[in-house]
């Protein structure tokens, strides 16, 4: 069952069904033998474990996962292996994702022939840069790495 670890934890825990071995670069579905049944206007999102992500490199394929209102099956979560050399266990019970439930609006979807313009356009991918202040900008003492 679904549980939360902290009072005012966003996501609550889903813990693995089976047994799973993780190759270097492996992916795997883990069934966590939970359904749910969400009220119309909600939906669950599977996310990553940030603790799993950061001490061995599991993470999700298709992060978040969406589980929508009217779905009834069980949720499963496919993890990744980023690990290049090292194999991850996971055994049952253990905490392998995260459950966020939030409230959903649906949108109406209108075809027009051209879109109002914004002050951002159809800059995409990495368009706003990679740090909050240019270089340029910086006094000689405030100049060091970014991270």
């Amino acid at each position: 069952m679904p549980a939360y670890s902290h009072q005012g934890d966003a996501g609550a825990d889903l813990t693995a069904a089976v047994a799973v071995q993780l190759a270097p670069g492996e992916r795997a579905t883990v069934a966590t033998g939970v359904a749910i049944a969400l009220p119309d206007g909600y939906v669950a999102f599977v996310v990553p474990r940030s603790g799993l992500a950061a001490r061995h490199g599991i993470t999700i394929v298709n992060s978040p996962g969406t589980v929508d209102a009217g779905y009834r099956g069980e949720i499963s979560v496919t993890l990744l292996n980023t690990d290049s050399s090292v194999p991850y266990s996971v055994a049952v019970g253990d905490r392998i994702a995260q459950l966020v439930i939030m409230p959903v609006t649906r949108a109406r979807f209108i075809p027009v022939a051209t879109l109002p313009g914004s002050q951002r356009g159809e800059s995409g991918f990495g368009s706003t840069g990679y740090t909050t202040i240019e270089s340029e900008s910086l006094h000689d003492d405030q100049k060091g790495e970014f991270l």
